[in-house]
């Protein structure tokens, strides 16, 4: 099934650094554990968790708690409001590179 083409928008939630990278690791998951993102995004807990909430009040992620073995482990995933909204923002963000590419040399005298 084809998905809608987004809106380029930008979003200056998502644009944020960690939350950019944060989205652009979620985007082509179904979802990735709460740890594996940490380690990737080499940030603490506490750091990742604030990310993930501000993400989740928006509406853009989901993060799902399941325990079994003694312990519990938490996923997080994009929903498809969050999957929409990040890709809007970097098609925003190719437009504005667009914009701002040469066009070719110009001559100066």
């Amino acid at each position: 099934m084809l998905r809608p083409v987004p809106h380029a928008l930008f979003d200056p939630l998502i644009h944020e650094p960690t939350r950019l990278q944060l989205c652009g690791l979620l985007v082509d998951e179904e979802e990735v554990e709460f740890a594996a993102l940490r380690e990737r995004l080499e940030l603490a807990e506490s750091a990742l968790s604030k990310h993930l909430s501000a993400l989740r009040a928006a509406g853009y992620v989901t993060v799902e708690r399941r325990f079994g073995a003694g312990h519990g482990r938490a996923y997080a995933a994009l929903t498809d409001r969050g999957r929409h909204a990040f890709c809007g923002h970097v098609a925003e963000l190719q437009r504005l590179a667009r914009v701002a590419a040469p066009r070719g040399r110009r001559h100066t005298a």
